[in-house]
């Protein structure tokens, strides 16, 4: 069959560009953008490190041995407490690992691969399920404004009861142990609880109870108010704030 060239200015024929459109679908696909992030503290604070492909060895990235928390926002991945995927590993589903302690990995990452989608993975190779995600937890690309912190108090637990037993001498006088039982009885109006131990004339021990009840002193939480755009708002915090909140555009605090 006869070849005839084509002009210099001719436009290509659409079959020419198939493979080209299908290599960027393939470079789009959902599991290019998969991507995890290690955080060197709990609660995703510190130095991080996010790689969205395989990682063999954390030492060539600098990060080896040093991960306490996690995010995974795509996909599973397997994370290993040696190099090339070896040692102890867990498989990781999607969302916020605040901690990696109870899986025995804190500061023992070495290593991290993405699963493949058709791979199945039997239960027992997963962690535990990730916290539900808090609802103070920043949106994607929301943005954030501080706003001021106007009174803050804090809820004191419950009172507690403190006893303890002390042993005090009596001393008895001979013909006069009818009084004992008339001391006993004031001790007993005097909110102190106890017995005798020993009789007659002489001296006898006696294991006395006393109790105080006092404030444990630890705040159970903080009740804080805050101003953004002239409205008060009031929330309830584990901990003392600072004198700035961090909330979103409609005054919701954010983490």
């Amino acid at each position: 069959m006869r070849h005839t060239p084509q002009h210099p200015n001719a436009r290509p024929r659409a079959h020419a560009w198939r493979p080209a459109a299908g290599l960027l679908a393939l470079l789009l696909s959902a599991p290019a953008l998969a991507q995890v992030t290690f955080y060197q503290d709990d609660n995703y604070q510190g130095r991080s490190f996010t790689t969205k492909r395989a990682v063999g060895d954390f030492n060539s990235v600098g990060y080896n041995d040093r991960a306490s928390s996690v995010v995974v926002a795509r996909n599973r991945w397997e994370v290993c407490d040696d190099s090339q995927y070896g040692g102890r590993c867990v498989v990781l589903r999607p969302g916020s690992y605040p901690s990696l302690q109870s899986m025995g990995l804190n500061d023992r990452v070495s290593s991290v691969r993405m699963v493949r989608t058709n791979d199945r993975i039997d239960d027992e190779r997963y962690a535990p399920a990730p916290p539900p995600p808090s609802p103070w937890q920043r949106r994607n690309g929301e943005r954030l404004f501080e706003a001021n912190v106007t009174s803050v108090r804090a809820v004191v637990g419950p009172a507690e009861q403190r006893c303890w037993v002390e042993r005090e001498d009596v001393v008895q006088q001979s013909g006069r142990n009818s009084n004992v039982p008339g001391a006993l009885a004031g001790a007993l109006i005097g909110g102190i609880l106890g017995h005798q131990i020993g009789g007659g004339s002489g001296k006898s021990i006696r294991n006395v109870r006393r109790c105080e009840t006092t404030s444990n002193g630890r705040p159970e939480y903080w009740d804080v108010s805050y101003r953004f755009r002239n409205v008060e708002h009031r929330i309830q915090m584990t901990s003392a704030p600072g004198r700035t909140i961090s909330v979103n555009r409609d005054g919701e605090p954010r983490q």
